[in-house]
């Protein structure tokens, strides 16, 4: 992958799979770097809804703290897959992106 995309002076990755390489030069195995890569991603989103005052920083901790064994459980299903199992279907958020704006407006509604 790093020699396809450098040999043609394009550098553009997506975030995952820098993450595993990122993990691969580290040598962490796949289980730690699926683990760490679920816990950024749920930090993340539970940080953007603190950032739209959605959840205040207190409930934020206590929804970090709920949600932790669905994403371990979530994990635990999902690990391990092969790449030409990689995809990824959203439809509701195929839905809400049309509503992209009105987070962006409340962002800055202070």
């Amino acid at each position: 992958m790093r020699e396809t995309s450098l040999s043609n002076e394009v550098v553009s990755f997506h975030h995952a799979p820098i993450f595993g390489l990122i993990c691969g030069f580290l040598e962490l195995d796949s289980s730690t770097s699926q683990r760490a890569f679920m816990f950024i991603t749920m930090r993340d989103v539970i940080s953007a809804a603190t950032r739209l005052n959605l959840v205040g920083p207190l409930g934020a901790a206590v929804l970090q703290h709920h949600i932790a064994p669905i994403s371990e459980a979530i994990l635990n299903q999902w690990k391990d897959r092969p790449v030409e199992e990689a995809c990824q279907t959203v439809s509701l958020l195929d839905i809400v992106q049309g509503c992209h704006s009105y987070p962006f407006s409340r962002l800055f509604c202070s």
